[in-house]
């Protein structure tokens, strides 16, 4: 489901005629040794394609362009080797669609003590050509990333290459279609909101579709197909039985097999991305969709509770902008469950009734099959398991009535201090930064869900950016959060996005 496609980032420098062809080669020369090197540094998870060295309006106009219109280009990369007269680039900027990055750099890394002279200086003028370019941007109120040092540096690289993951998420977000199998929970406030607004500000479609439009191509799935998906799990999973007849439970498991394949068939076909389900409006469903929701996630679809779909959309987007990440953790829908409150020892049980992705899993992964008071259907099959541990980030969509609002914490997964041998769900357990206590109060002054989409393998700034790129506010809560400043922080952005 999470297709790698092949996506480029151009490189682009900035130049003027002032000083002649051999200053404008050497310029070219300088712009390929570097592109080269971000190449080959490992440090990149996308190619950067050099474009010839821009030094007019016509041709700063025709690249831009040119980028809007290719469906591989997932970003531009601006860099002023020289001085390049700022003018010259509002058309071009004007009419950008892709994200931006300025990369404020030069060629050298050190100055040449012993030989600089005039030549060096009208040849490397990064210090000023940037600030030139960066003058116009500004001005123009246009969004952009800004990365300052050194090109080869590995910091420098590694900024790059966690901005190209936000342009991903930029550029995918208007590909994003969310399917909605019933409607949101009933007299539930913070899982609604404007999906018209959605639709414009990021590019989500939201659809609806009567559960049993999907229960079709549930019951439509052959015996076996079902039997052979039964025999997958049993072969990847623990099977805990809780003294339950094997016959019985395997039929339950059966059930969400059937669901599994018949809803990835039914999102397929309707080329959706994210799916949320209700337990109150279940149709023709013999189960809530548990294990089925679970193994769709891990295939990249994104997922909301109770018909949370701006939870879904971002689960979804944050999926894709976190593929590929060496070594990667996952990603999950999750919600706040319960408290320890235990001094030293304070965190949030994270859960939900069946569905937590298993890529966050650590360790062995289980089936069992318990009831759920919800939903008034039989008992349903999920998968069991505890989450890694590590730095992650939460993060909350609000629809705030005039305007969106994401909120971004930093998190921190701990290990639980003891097991839950009762607890039939997938969990995770963190405590938000800066601690418990300050981060749950700026949450909740932040106006956060008790949904999230959260991930091990992205970052506070990639979300941000993402926030910035689509015209949203955005709020961190992290090791730096103080309540005063936070409120603040909250009254001013009022006023900057009514």
């Amino acid at each position: 489901m999470l297709e790698n496609k092949n996506y480029k980032f151009w490189f682009c420098t900035g130049s003027q005629d002032l000083y002649g062809d051999e200053c404008l080669r050497k310029v070219a020369e300088h712009s390929a040794k570097m592109v080269d090197g971000l190449n080959a540094s490992g440090k990149l998870p996308f190619e950067v394609v050099l474009k010839p060295t821009l030094i007019s309006q016509a041709s700063i106009r025709k690249t831009f362009n040119d980028a809007n219109a290719d469906e591989e280009c997932a970003g531009v990369i601006t860099w002023m080797h020289t001085f390049s007269p700022a003018k010259m680039w509002i058309l071009g900027l004007k009419e950008n669609r892709k994200p931006l990055l300025h990369l404020h750099t030069q060629f050298n890394e050190e100055i040449p003590y012993d030989t600089i002279d005039m030549d060096f200086m009208n040849e490397n003028q990064s210090a000023h050509g940037d600030r030139e370019y960066g003058h116009i941007v500004s001005r123009m109120g246009i969004e952009r990333k800004i990365v300052v040092g050194h090109w080869a540096n590995p910091e420098v690289q590694e900024k790059i290459g966690s901005w190209m993951r936000t342009a991903i998420g930029v550029i995918e977000s208007s590909h994003i279609r969310v399917c909605r199998l019933g409607d949101n929970m009933n007299n539930v406030a913070v899982t609604e909101g404007d999906k018209v607004e959605a639709q414009i500000k990021f590019g989500w479609e939201i659809d609806h579709y009567n559960i049993n439009d999907a229960v079709e191509y549930v019951d439509a799935v052959s015996k076996g197909d079902v039997d052979a998906l039964v025999e997958e799990y049993y072969s990847k999973y623990k099977i805990i039985l809780d003294g339950r007849d094997e016959a019985e439970f395997r039929r339950h498991v059966a059930v969400q097999a059937q669901q599994e394949i018949g809803l990835e068939k039914f999102l397929k076909d309707g080329d959706y991305h994210a799916v949320v389900t209700h337990f109150g409006m279940l149709g023709g469903m013999k189960q809530l969709p548990g294990l089925a929701i679970q193994r769709l996630m891990e295939k990249g679809y994104g997922f909301g509770g109770e018909g949370d779909w701006k939870t879904a959309a971002m689960v979804r987007l944050m999926k894709i902008m976190a593929a590929g990440v060496p070594n990667a953790k996952g990603t999950s829908f999750m919600e706040d469950y319960t408290y320890n409150l235990v001094a030293g020892d304070t965190g949030i049980l994270q859960a939900h009734m069946l569905e937590v992705c298993p890529t966050v899993a650590d360790g062995d992964i289980s089936i069992r099959v318990n009831p759920l008071s919800m939903g008034n259907r039989e008992d349903p099959a999920r998968l069991i398991f505890t989450s890694k541990t590590g730095p992650a980030v939460a993060t909350s969509l609000i629809d705030l009535g005039n305007r969106f609002r994401l909120i971004v914490n930093a998190v921190d997964c701990k290990k639980n201090a003891k097991p839950m041998p009762n607890l039939p769900v997938g969990t995770c357990y963190w405590e938000p930064q800066p601690n418990l206590a300050v981060g749950a109060e700026a949450w909740i002054l932040a106006g956060g869900a008790h949904h999230t989409a959260f991930s091990y393998d992205l970052t506070v700034d990639q979300m941000v950016d993402w926030a910035a790129a689509m015209g949203i506010e955005a709020v961190v809560i992290d090791k730096d959060t103080k309540i005063r400043d936070f409120k603040n922080e909250l009254r001013w952005n009022a006023i900057a996005y009514r």
